[in-house]
């Protein structure tokens, strides 16, 4: 997930004590055995976000009333931490840091801005979800665009369908794209593909620039909607996605965490709700490495062909040589599609209530007849 997001793991103890009387240590599950046969780490800082061994993303309160931020304020008062082995790379771009570590538990850990982006272990759960819940919802996509992404990861899962033409990719950061071909070649190897057509530089000039009615599927792999990267959640980015998909086109993008974002979900579904008519949808999956444990996904279609995101109408499984050896699915499959879009109760209610907040607020138009939005049970956005 290039920019998408910041994602790491809390470490667990090695040890723990007894309920009993006598205090004794309860036996140590397997995962923890690793950990209590590590010997004490130095206490040398060898990065700004390694100490005493540990990779650390976090937000704190200074000793001011002010609060303060350590790396990113999208989730203040947390604390999330890797076990660092050793570190593999260490540079800058003019855009940011850029930060690879082995880790002891998820492999290969790639960082930008001190934000962990992905890791060897879970990064099929974001990779294979964000590009099949769209490309499976619709018949034989064919033009496909991938706005970030640098790594690769999301093109090697278009990769795997072969009604696809063309793969386009625009990925403003070209060390990004080189930090990830020397380490993690399981996702470079998207690149490798001869469909894929590599464009580096600013996305929003190149959507601007791009065809009306190009793409059947554009996948926005991004980072958090803060700094520069907030115009990516603003109405007019949208409207330039809209504009660039055909008629029944889909829109996948990344769409925070249910349990620390539900306003900024609501921003979000408010603004693509006036921009797609063919329906706005959220979906949901565990990620182990992004804070809360669970991350999101917008899934819009342009107003034609009608698209419905709840049933895979293309499905994976059926998708000749999609899941062959060397490409088989860890994550995704056609039931995970459909489970994906089944909302816990608080973010069905939290979602229902903006939505008819919104509605009220709107002025009435006699001319036009207004779009009533309901959340479904084991369902996400419907529009009528």
């Amino acid at each position: 997930m290039e920019g998408g997001g910041a994602r790491n793991v809390s470490a667990a103890a090695a040890q723990t004590k007894g309920s009993g009387d006598d205090g004794s240590c309860k036996p140590l599950p397997p995962c923890c055995v690793k950990a209590k046969a590590g010997v004490p780490e130095s206490e040398a800082k060898c990065h700004a976000t390694v100490v005493s061994g540990w990779f650390t993303e976090r937000s704190r309160s200074g000793q001011t009333r002010e609060v303060q931020y350590f790396n990113n304020p999208m989730w203040p008062g947390e604390a999330h931490s890797l076990k660092v082995e050793k570190i593999l790379y260490q540079g800058r771009s003019p855009y940011q840091e850029v930060l690879v570590f082995e880790s002891s538990t998820y492999g290969n850990v790639l960082v930008l801005d001190g934000i962990v982006q992905l890791t060897d272990k879970d990064e099929c759960a974001y990779q294979e979800m964000v590009t099949h819940l769209a490309l499976c919802s619709i018949p034989s996509p064919k033009n496909v665009l991938v706005v970030g992404g640098g790594d690769g990861g999301v093109l090697r899962e278009i990769a795997k369908h072969d009604s696809v033409e063309t793969i386009d990719i625009c990925e403003i950061d070209q060390l990004v794209i080189d930090v990830c071909k020397d380490f993690f070649p399981h996702l470079y190897v998207g690149y490798e593909d001869p469909r894929v057509r590599l464009h580096v530089g600013d996305a929003v000039d190149f959507l601007r620039n791009a065809p009306e009615g190009k793409y059947d599927a554009i996948i926005v792999d991004s980072s958090d909607p803060i700094g520069p990267a907030q115009e990516l959640v603003e109405k007019p980015f949208f409207q330039t996605i809209a504009r660039a998909l055909k008629p029944g086109g889909v829109l996948s993008n990344l769409a925070e965490s249910m349990w620390l974002h539900t306003h900024l979900i609501q921003d979000m579904l408010s603004i693509c709700r006036e921009t797609f008519k063919g329906g706005v949808h959220y979906a949901w999956a565990s990620v182990p490495t992004y804070p809360s444990g669970v991350i999101g996904f917008l899934l819009c279609a342009k107003e034609g062909p009608p698209v419905n995101f709840l049933t895979p109408v293309n499905p994976i499984e059926k998708i000749e040589g999609a899941t062959k050896a060397g490409r088989e699915m860890r994550f995704y499959n056609s039931q995970i599609h459909r489970a994906a879009f089944v909302l816990p109760t608080f973010v069905r209610r939290e979602l229902e209530a903006h939505c008819t907040s919104t509605e009220k607020k709107k002025p009435e138009k006699s001319a036009t007849k207004p779009v009533k939005m309901k959340i479904m049970r084991g369902s996400a956005i419907t529009a009528s």
